[in-house]
């Protein structure tokens, strides 16, 4: 398995992927070509032989440079189990710790266990606190939507001390 930056031409597979997955909000078309486009570098797919099997969309807080938001998780019901969302997980993390990153916030439905346990072992292999509270309740939205809680993981080591200490 590969993991790097997405491709414009990555779009409708990760359209695919949320679409097929059942549970995920799914966005137009277009918002996955302009995520594979604009925010290539705080995003991530997975591939096997040359297809993608999973992705991760994110982004740099404007108002918090520090913090990497993950918008969306996925990963194609042929790969699940396998680890591919924690890799995903870890590869971007350790790709934007560079530019400062030192926290991850993510939002998740209380019911979406999967998600709580994904990003909660994220928060304990990198030793980083872990903190939820209420963001959006259900009445906020137009429609159906339940309600997300903010989860917000941090924070991190900074990325010079931990190549130090990964080189001793």
């Amino acid at each position: 398995m590969e993991i790097d930056a997405p491709v414009v031409a990555d779009g409708p597979e990760l359209y695919r992927i949320t679409r097929d997955s059942g549970v995920l909000d799914v966005n137009s078309s277009y918002a996955y070509l302009l995520w594979c486009r604009d925010f290539a570098q705080t995003s991530a797919v997975a591939r096997v032989d040359g297809a993608v099997v999973g992705f991760v969309t994110g982004f740099i807080r404007p108002d918090a440079p520090d913090t990497l938001v993950v918008w969306q998780i996925a990963v194609d019901a042929s790969q699940r189990g396998g680890g591919v969302a924690g890799r995903l997980l870890d590869h971007l993390v350790d790709r934007v710790r560079p530019r400062g990153v030192r926290y991850l916030e993510t939002t998740i439905t209380p019911d979406n266990s999967a998600s709580i346990k994904l990003f909660t072992a994220l928060a304990r292999e990198r030793a980083a606190n872990i903190e939820s509270s209420e963001l959006f309740t259900a009445d906020l939205f137009p429609d159906a939507h339940v309600g997300e809680d903010l989860y917000r993981i941090g924070p991190f080591e900074p990325a010079a001390a931990a190549a130090e200490a990964g080189a001793r």
